[in-house]
């Protein structure tokens, strides 16, 4: 049995040697990362050379920082303002995969390096990282997992969408018109080494969701990278064709990728088990809080493209304003605390406003520091909201203190820009590039009607 067949599922990967991946069928391994619009960007080296490139990594220019979600290259980020460099992809040997639903090929996350091998600013796993060892500092634990939502249509070379299923939402009905595609989805997970929680036919026409089990942090997002592609080849497989885009029509609901988080210390989930709101610990109330505090910067980075703010729109359970509740599906951050049937490990605050458009790593770090700043500053949240504030009259909201998340980019990079945590966690020189980013996005987006835009940006991921 070669290396590639006693991967596990759910286990550190050890697809590789020095010598590369033992397996005849294999002849590429692909080394992914994700760019700063959420958009997986590739190398694929032969499987006979994989042993060099785990060592030296494969050449890259620096300027995918800069790419904007539609290839366009801005230089308005000073350090990247020229197209001379390179850096290197390396990848991360120990989480590669044979990939089930693309037999010639293996599968495996890459991180940037400088050209010399040393740490490169724009690295988003690294930033992850940062935060993930600044918690462990602090003796907490995360775990992470995602709800990730996605519209199928039938490919026929038309880029307009066809729904795969209009009828009624949530039934077996829906599930049955997607039926093979959903076999080999669920079959390609597992073998990929993708632990999902359950599978269904969601509310929009067209739409499907499944959960992805929590793990720790960088794993969560290596997992989130990895799901997209295997359900990109099983409906290939099938003539569909994926859009996990925020919003696919103007108009209709769109497709979050819900991120639940929760934090332990010596293996408690402080989310639970407390005397505090709703029955949290005072740290786990704290990182609620500070959750809370930062929520508009937070969203600038996981929400972040031009179709996700059309995706969040009051009474659209997509988390339009600035409030907490329990099992509150309008709520930008949801509480779902823990129930004697499910057990205190259980408790995790879902992130609504999350999508498709968020660099996985990005998202998490400034998740991740947001509540690590609540936490160490001792916050505590205000009372939860069981309502639509979008029901109510702005004096109604402001009573409580609940704004409106930002609705235009230039809101979205304010809100970052002016957030000392948020920036100090991504780094300045990855905040920047990040900056000019969003900037050019909106740039080319100047003068087009909405439902352009949302066309735009309906295959991109």
């Amino acid at each position: 049995m070669s290396m590639l067949d006693q991967m596990t599922a759910g286990a550190p990967r050890t697809g590789a040697d020095e010598s590369g991946p033992n397996d005849d069928d294999v002849v590429g391994v692909t080394i992914v990362w994700a760019d700063n619009n959420g958009i997986p960007r590739s190398r694929t080296v032969p499987a006979g050379q994989f042993g060099a490139v785990s060592e030296r990594g494969v050449g890259v220019t620096p300027l995918f920082a800069v790419f904007d979600s539609h290839d366009g290259i801005t230089f308005d980020h000073a350090p990247l303002g020229t197209p001379s460099g390179d850096i290197r992809l390396v990848p991360v040997s120990d989480r590669m995969v044979r990939l089930a639903g693309q037999p010639g090929f293996a599968w495996v996350p890459g991180r940037q390096v400088a050209a010399d091998g040393s740490a490169w600013p724009y690295d988003q796993r690294d930033a992850l990282e940062r935060q993930v060892c600044r918690a462990a500092d602090l003796g907490l634990d995360f775990l992470a997992g995602y709800e990730i939502e996605f519209h199928l249509s039938r490919a026929d070379g038309d880029d307009d969408p066809r729904p795969v299923f209009e009828g009624p939402s949530y039934g077996p009905a829906k599930m049955l018109a997607v039926d093979a595609f959903a076999a080999q989805l669920l079959r390609d997970l597992d073998r990929n080494g993708v632990p999902i929680g359950q599978f269904q036919g969601e509310y929009g026409p067209g739409q499907f969701e499944f959960d992805i089990a929590p793990a720790d942090p960088v794993t969560a997002a290596d997992r989130q990278l990895l799901a997209r592609q295997t359900v990109h080849a099983a409906a290939r497989a099938h003539g569909l064709r994926a859009s996990f885009a925020p919003l696919v029509t103007l108009g209709q609901v769109g497709n979050g990728w819900h991120l639940h988080t929760s934090l332990s210390r010596s293996g408690t989930n402080l989310l639970s088990g407390g005397d505090g709101p709703e029955g949290m610990t005072a740290e786990g109330g704290a990182y609620l809080a500070g959750l809370l505090r930062d929520l508009p910067a937070i969203v600038a980075v996981t929400a972040p493209s031009l179709s996700s703010l059309q995706r969040l729109r009051p009474g659209y359970w997509s988390g339009a304003y600035t409030f907490w509740g329990v099992q509150n599906r309008e709520a930008a951050l949801r509480l779902i605390p823990a129930t004697p049937l499910l057990g205190a490990a259980h408790a995790n605050v879902e992130l609504k406003p999350s999508d498709a458009s968020a660099n996985p790593y990005l998202a998490l770090t400034a998740v991740i520091a947001a509540g690590l700043a609540g936490v160490e500053d001792g916050l505590t949240p205000p009372a939860p909201v069981q309502e639509d504030p979008g029901t109510w009259t702005d004096e109604q909201r402001a009573e409580r203190g609940i704004r409106r998340l930002p609705t235009s980019v230039e809101e979205q990079l304010g809100a970052l820009l002016t957030n000392k945590r948020i920036r100090s966690a991504l780094g300045e020189e990855l905040t920047d590039a990040f900056r000019a980013v969003r900037a050019s996005d909106a740039a080319r987006a100047a003068g087009r009607d909405a439902a352009d835009v949302v066309r735009s940006f309906r295959w991109l991921y």
